[in-house]
């Protein structure tokens, strides 16, 4: 079962900012990235902001900035793309998005209850907490995406 997060609505709810930056977008990642590493959950976190480039994917987790619109239309979107739309669960505290997606066939789900259902991230001394590339995401969201 695929999660479709709303990544500057997470953003907003877990770091209690209305202006998300680059780091606030960093933190989350490598939140979200460490909590499903320990699960056989995927997810794909979709975020406003610079338009387009690859996604970018850290094994579970697929990083994902819509090349036209915004991350809430790309979610739906790519929700009609699937042949399985019950399948998905979106992740948001938009209740106008989550209002689209359940028109759309999928399954929604609070932040906090995403939060809960995967529990603390592993701490730092924790032996199953692999190692990052943390030079490609300084690449990644210093704009060197790979757009081509």
């Amino acid at each position: 079962m695929p999660y479709f997060l709303d990544g500057n609505n997470l953003i907003g709810r877990a770091r209690a900012t209305a202006r998300p930056t680059d780091e606030d977008a960093r933190a989350l990642v490598t939140e979200i990235a460490s909590r499903l590493r320990r699960t056989r959950a995927t997810a794909v976190l979709f975020f406003d902001g610079p338009a387009g480039g690859r996604p970018l994917s850290l094994g579970s987790l697929t990083v994902r900035y819509p090349s036209a619109g915004s991350a809430d239309d790309a979610i739906v979107a790519e929700i009609t793309r699937r042949r399985t739309p019950r399948e998905i669960v979106v992740v948001t505290g938009d209740r106008q998005l989550a209002r689209r997606c359940r028109d759309a066939g999928a399954r929604c789900l609070a932040p906090d209850e995403f939060w809960d259902r995967f529990g603390a991230s592993p701490g730092p001394g924790d032996a199953e907490t692999p190692r990052v590339d943390v030079e490609e995401w300084m690449r990644y969201f210093a704009g060197e995406r790979g757009d081509g």
